[in-house]
């Protein structure tokens, strides 16, 4: 992935921590602004390479789901899924945790794929007009609302 966004920030936390917290995602709504609940699709039960989940979002008085696969998973290390649309991939999202003498680092990407012609539509849809800016937001809060549930414990 060639991400147009990654954000990084040191947690005290084993990566297998977070890990198991970021790979956990019924959880996200805990530290997304705008994933807000996850749940893995008919079939799957946990996080495996193909694996499939739907994201629920909202954005304002917007929601909207997005369905999402699991495309790459290293334990302790990375968790990657591509999220798609009628069978057309949107965005590929991924976390990349590497262990620091602290805890460790973990870094979140994002990748935009969609083309010119669906952005009005997705703003329609979402109420998001500059995507990239949100996500880099979004992304930021996220990893600082994980950082604060993991070094709690």
């Amino acid at each position: 992935m060639t991400p147009d966004i990654e954000v990084s920030r040191d947690i005290a936390a084993a990566p297998s921590v977070v890990y198991a917290a970021l790979t956990d995602i019924a959880r996200m709504g805990e530290w997304s602004p705008e994933n807000y609940h996850a749940e893995w699709n008919e079939g799957f039960d946990h996080a495996a390479v193909g694996a499939k989940f739907t994201g629920h979002n909202r954005h304002g008085d917007k929601e909207w789901t997005t369905e999402a696969e699991v495309v790459e998973l290293v334990p302790d290390r990375r968790f990657f899924f591509d999220c798609d649309s009628r069978g057309f991939v949107f965005a590929k999202w991924g976390y990349a945790i590497e262990a620091t003498e602290a805890g460790c680092r973990v870094t979140e990407y994002n990748q935009d794929l969609r083309p010119e012609s669906a952005l009005e539509r997705s703003a329609t849809i979402s109420g998001v007009v500059d995507r990239l800016a949100h996500n880099r937001t979004g992304m930021e809060q996220t990893l600082e609302r994980l950082a604060a549930a993991l070094e709690a414990n």
